[in-house]
C-alpha cells in the first residue's frame, strides 16, 4: 500500500476516534455542567433522571444516540430530556475533529482537545448559572504556562506558544485588563461589572494562546457579544423577567460565553487573524492561509 495511501486511511481512522472520544468527553461535560453548580460530585453516584430518581442505564446513555432513541424522554417517567444533552455531545466531538484537522499528530492535540472541552463546559455552566467555574480555570492557567515551557523546548510537540515568558504575560495581561475594566465599570457606572470569573478565563485563554491572542479575543468578544446583545433588545424590545440568579438592574448577559466562542477562534485561526488585522493597518505582512482550509 502506497505511503499516502496509508496516511490518508490513518487520518481517517483518527478523525472519525477523535468525533467518537469527543462525544464521549461531551456526554461527561453534561454532567458537569448539571452538577458543578449544585456543588456535586461528578464522579459519583451514577447518572439519574431528575424527575424520577431511576438510574441510567448505559445503554440509555450512549451520546447522541440514546437521546434520539428514546424520542428525548426518560424510559421510565417520560420525563422530556432537554436539547442541551445531544448538542453539547455533537459540539464537543466536532470540535474534537476540528482540533485534530488543525493539529494533527502531536502532544499538542489532546491538550487542545481538553482545552475545547473546558471552554464548552465554561460556556454551558455560564449560560445556566452565572458562573464560570474554577476547576477549570484555576488548573487551566498553570497548565498553559506549562505547554508554553515545553513547547519552548520541544517546538515539534506542536503548542502554539514557545514562550513561556509569552504565556506569563498572556496571563498576567488577560487577567489584568478584565480587573480593570471590571473596577473601572464599578467605580463609574456604580453598577456590578462582569464578574471575577471573566478574569480567570482571560487569563486561562492568554497563558495558552499567548499575550497577542488577549487583545483579539476581547475585541472578537465583545464584538460578538454586542451584536447578540443588540439582536436581542430589537427582536424582544423588554427581555421579559430576569433569569434567577442574574444581577439586578438592566439587561444582563454573561460575558464568559463569548470569551470562550473568540478563545475557540483563535485557536483555530490566531496566526491569520493577526496577520489580517496587520494587512488592515497596513503593516507588511503575509496572509497566511486559513489554517482550516
Amino acid at each position: 500500500m502506497p505511503v499516502e495511501s496509508s496516511i490518508a486511511t490513518l487520518n481517517t481512522f483518527l478523525l472519525i476516534l477523535s468525533l467518537v472520544a469527543g462525544c464521549m468527553v461531551g456526554s461527561f461535560l453534561n454532567v458537569c455542567i448539571y452538577r458543578l453548580p449544585r456543588n456535586e460530585s461528578i464522579v459519583r453516584p451514577r447518572s439519574k433522571c431528575p424527575k424520577c430518581g431511576n438510574s441510567i442505564a448505559w445503554y440509555d446513555n450512549i451520546p447522541i444516540v440514546s437521546w434520539l432513541s428514546l424520542g428525548a424522554r426518560c424510559r421510565y417517567c417520560g420525563e422530556t430530556i432537554g436539547w442541551q444533552y445531544p448538542l453539547v455531545e455533537a459540539v464537543t466531538g466536532v470540535l474534537f475533529v476540528c482540533v485534530y484537522w488543525r493539529f494533527g499528530i502531536v502532544p499538542a492535540t489532546p491538550v487542545y482537545m481538553a482545552l475545547v472541552a473546558g471552554l464548552i463546559l465554561i460556556t454551558f455552566v455560564d449560560l445556566a448559572d452565572w458562573t464560570i467555574p474554577n476547576e477549570v480555570t484555576l488548573p487551566g492557567i498553570p497548565i498553559g504556562i506549562a505547554c508554553a515551557l515545553v513547547g519552548m523546548f520541544l517546538p515539534a510537540t506542536g503548542f502554539l506558544v514557545h514562550d513561556v515568558f509569552d504565556a506569563l504575560v498572556g496571563a498576567a495581561l488577560g487577567g489584568g485588563i478584565l480587573y480593570a475594566l471590571d473596577k473601572l465599570t464599578v467605580a463609574l457606572a456604580k453598577k456590578r461589572g462582569m464578574g471575577f470569573g471573566d478574569v480567570k478565563l482571560l487569563a486561562m485563554l492568554g497563558a495558552f494562546l499567548g499575550w497577542k491572542s488577549v487583545f483579539i479575543i476581547i475585541m472578537i468578544a465583545s464584538l460578538i457579544g454586542s451584536v447578540i446583545g443588540i439582536t436581542l433588545l430589537l427582536v424582544n424590545k423588554k427581555m421579559g423577567p430576569q433569569t434567577e440568579g442574574a444581577p439586578q438592574g438592566g439587561h444582563y448577559l454573561p460575558f464568559g460565553p463569548y470569551l470562550a466562542l473568540a478563545g475557540l477562534l483563535y485557536l483555530f485561526f490566531g496566526e491569520w487573524m493577526i496577520a489580517a488585522y496587520m494587512s488592515f493597518l497596513h503593516v507588511p505582512e503575509t496572509l497566511p492561509e486559513s489554517p482550516l482550509l
